[in-house]
């Protein structure tokens, strides 16, 4: 291979993976002042990892094998009518539509994780409302739907997995201090929805299609049954119930035998870029002055921090980087997951949903952008505002 070719892959590499890069380039330059030794494993979160993969892996065989795609399909046939039939109301069947295709990233994305949902259901509002003035806003609406209803669960996305475990936290416990926030999420989706719908027409309901196109293949009830016996067994875990190397081994072996593909499909890139950062903030938090400087500057500011960090290195590697400087975690975790919100990179998920889009014929990715930042900038303020307002529990 020519040299031009190899130095063209490498900043290839680098541009699609530039935050794995990121993590990996601080670990070596921290190396430098903490040489590497056996306290290296001891700043990895083994469990975390193995509960994240996991995740990945099953979920991966869920998407695969269909079953995501024949949920929307049901959902949307049931709001389009048997054989078609039009709803009394034009303006009442396009609400139910958009609302079903925002609401099930909502809802889903806190056991499927936000990633997944968006991978799952964006290309299927594409497929449904191609050419129609709504697809915008209905993607952009199912971008922030996922980002802010997987907040709700300590499984819906890398970041709340992670503090989650660091915060010693219970279940109930978690989802009490997120509650409130997913609640004015809920709410202001609908009112978005309502705006959405009543100012923008176009064409709704299924386009026409070949049957292929939408009919996902028939689902594999044995494959279904055990993946589904494997997910209430990663709960489990979270929940601290069952070991997580019981379940890591549970996954290898039932993937490896019913689903190869969704084994080799989980993101290790991600789990690189966990293991890139833990290297750094690992090393960071052993050169005592640099310790106790970010302490200072993190203490009391851990929300603000964690949102404005978002908007410039996404939420889950500023989580990563904020969470070895304080021990406020719940103001953390509601900083790294309303910082989801903002730009396009705050949460990476966003960029899947964009990616999507610039595929599209006849995408404008521009106004995508536009519409984009416009209602991020919209429900971050109204949330950053109800944080100041409420107070935090401790």
């Amino acid at each position: 291979m020519k040299k031009s070719s190899i130095a063209k892959s490498i900043f290839s590499f680098i541009k699609s993976e530039a935050v794995l890069t990121a993590s990996w380039i601080l670990a070596i330059a921290s190396m430098f002042f903490v040489p590497p030794d056996e306290k290296y494993l001891d700043y990895i979160d083994w469990r975390s990892l193995s509960i994240l993969w996991s995740l990945m892996v099953i979920m991966n065989v869920f998407k695969q094998n269909g079953f995501f795609n024949l949920l929307a399909e049901k959902l949307i046939s049931s709001i389009n009518g048997k054989n078609g039939a039009e709803a009394k109301r034009q303006d009442k069947k396009t609400f139910l539509l958009i609302s079903s295709l925002v609401f099930l990233c909502f809802f889903l994305s806190m056991a499927i994780t936000n990633d997944v949902a968006l991978i799952t259901f964006v290309p299927f509002a594409i497929m449904i409302l191609e050419g129609s003035p709504l697809l915008i806003p209905t993607i952009v609406l199912q971008t922030v739907a996922a980002n802010l209803g997987s907040m709700l669960t300590p499984v819906g996305n890398p970041q709340n997995l992670y503090l989650f475990a660091l915060g010693n936290f219970s279940v109930p416990d978690f989802i009490t201090l997120i509650l409130p926030y997913w609640i004015s999420s809920f709410i202001l989706l609908i009112a978005a929805i309502f705006l959405v719908t009543k100012i923008q027409r176009g064409p709704v309901g299924i386009q026409s299609r070949s049957g292929s196109e939408i009919k996902p293949h028939g689902i594999p009830i044995f494959k279904t049954i055990v993946f589904s016996v494997l997910f209430i067994i990663a709960l489990l875990t979270v929940s601290r119930l069952i070991p997580f190397y019981i379940l890591a081994a549970l996954t290898l072996v039932c993937s490896l035998i019913l689903q190869r593909k969704a084994f080799f499909k989980a993101d290790y890139f991600l789990l690189l870029t966990f293991i890139g950062f833990f290297i750094f903030t690992g090393n960071m938090a052993r050169i005592p002055t640099i310790n106790v400087l970010l302490k200072k500057l993190v203490e009391g500011h851990e929300m603000i921090l964690g949102t404005l960090a978002s908007q410039v290195i996404s939420n889950v590697p500023a989580a990563l980087l904020l969470s070895g400087f304080t021990e406020n975690i719940r103001a953390l975790v509601l900083g790294v997951d309303i910082g989801g919100l903002g730009t396009l990179i705050a949460s990476m998920a966003s960029l899947i949903s964009f990616k999507f889009y610039a595929k599209t014929e006849g995408s404008r990715p521009g106004r995508y952008l536009l519409y984009f930042t416009a209602v991020n900038i919209i429900f971050l303020a109204v949330l950053i505002a109800q944080y100041f307002l409420m107070p935090l529990a401790n």
